[in-house]
């Protein structure tokens, strides 16, 4: 079995100097790292996708060009962000396996509170209905994973009703809370992490709480 660490940042964590700390991690990482998972919420931003084709509007939520795929989407507070830092080769998964998985892990998630969702062909991420209420955009370089999911649990979802989300014009989201789950990120939090040790089968590699970070701070950056 694989060792997995879990990091849970806390307060609404710049996107920017997130995305950085994930590539440098993934560039500084050995056969003998431990894949991680970072569990945290973004400050509002709305996020490009390397498939995105529509603009984000202009305003006070800023836009940022990201490296992950898919399209146009808005992370914002109420929004669990789950990052997977994985070693693919390790774990013997190919990026099909591990889009199909963190599907799986999310509506498993979802089943625990009575929820039931669904997955769409051809358009990654789980729904609600006809609304969608998690998100995928991941990037894969020698092997090994970084970016992750978004589940929307108790938000503002105005910002999207401003955009395309995922690049589909006129598509519904929602969140746990609507679906009468529960409304504390906390909960659905400690919910969706033990689901990713269940379905990939990751032993235990650490727990820990980290402070906020700032836009010009560096999550990983002290031990």
């Amino acid at each position: 079995m694989t060792a997995l660490r879990v990091r849970r940042l806390s307060g609404w964590v710049d996107y920017t100097a997130t995305w950085r700390a994930m590539q440098d991690f993934n560039a500084s990482r050995t056969a003998a790292t431990p894949d991680e998972l970072w569990l945290l919420e973004h400050a509002p931003v709305y996020t490009r996708g390397r498939n995105a084709h529509e603009a984000a509007p202009a305003g006070v939520i800023p836009t940022i060009d990201s490296d992950r795929g898919g399209d146009l989407t808005y992370h914002g507070p109420g929004q669990l962000i789950a990052y997977t830092l994985f070693d693919l080769t390790r774990l013997g998964l190919g990026v099909r396996h591990l889009v199909s998985g963190l599907e799986t892990v999310v509506l498993a998630t979802l089943s625990q509170f009575g929820i039931v969702g669904d997955r769409r062909a051809g358009a990654p991420g789980v729904y609600v209905g006809e609304a969608k209420i998690a998100s995928l955009g991941l990037r894969i370089r020698g092997g090994r994973s970084y970016h992750g999911l978004a589940l929307n649990v108790a938000m503002d979802l105005g910002p999207f009703g401003l955009i395309a989300p995922c690049g589909y014009h006129g598509l519904k989201v929602t969140q746990v809370a609507d679906c009468g789950g529960p409304r504390d990120i906390a909960v659905v939090t400690a919910v969706l992490t033990q689901e990713f040790f269940t379905h990939f089968g990751f032993t235990p590699n650490g727990d820990r709480y980290e402070p906020h970070y700032g836009p010009r701070q560096h999550p990983l950056s002290h031990p």
